[in-house]
């Protein structure tokens, strides 16, 4: 492992190239992997930026990022460059990452040791505390609805840990009866199976 000093001058280096392709650098690790140095950069979009971080924004960072620490001479020796987005399991610890997950399921835990689980609808930077806005859903039993409750505001002060939980459940196998469904709509239509 390589002292949390050298991730810090990396981070220092790095962290204004970063900025200059209109990202933001979520975290820098620096690591010894045999007779080289691993360097681990997590980038994130900003609050405001409607679009994802695709491979050609990771691209343009890398080659930004690669080209800093270069002209720093902060990496002593061969080293390998992992530039990479937070991905989906990372904690919701800061606005922007509140406002990136609108729209998705997400558990919260609070400083009083409650726990909040629903669609996240709302981040609200209009009051002197920012909030957030979840409504409750609480999974239906045995191919029952859900129940969806009234929506609960929470300071984002209140918050102690939260994430975005991952909906899978449209992924996996169409069952034989949609597949036959399917298929008659395809033969009505005249269409050809």
């Amino acid at each position: 492992m390589v002292a949390p000093a050298h991730a810090e001058r990396v981070r220092h280096v790095v962290e204004p190239a970063v900025a200059d392709v209109g990202l933001v650098l979520e975290d820098v690790t620096v690591r010894k992997a045999g007779s080289r140095s691993v360097v681990e950069v997590v980038l994130d979009v900003t609050e405001d930026d409607e679009g994802g971080l695709d491979l050609d924004r990771v691209a343009e960072a890398t080659r930004a990022v690669s080209d800093a620490l270069d002209a720093a001479d902060v990496i002593v020796g061969e080293y390998t460059l992992d530039v990479m987005s937070p991905g989906v399991d990372r904690p919701l610890t800061q606005r922007r990452h509140f406002t990136h997950a609108v729209g998705r399921t997400v558990t919260v835990t609070l400083s009083d040791g409650g726990s909040l689980a629903g669609r996240l609808t709302e981040v609200d930077r209009s009051g002197p505390d920012d909030s957030i806005v979840v409504v409750p859903v609480t999974p239906g039993l045995k191919g029952r609805k859900p129940v969806v409750g009234e929506p609960v505001r929470v300071s984002l002060s209140e918050v102690r840990h939260a994430h975005v939980e991952v909906d899978l459940s449209g992924i996996g196998p169409v069952d034989d009866v949609d597949q036959d469904e399917i298929a008659g709509h395809d033969a009505a239509a005249g269409k050809e199976s």
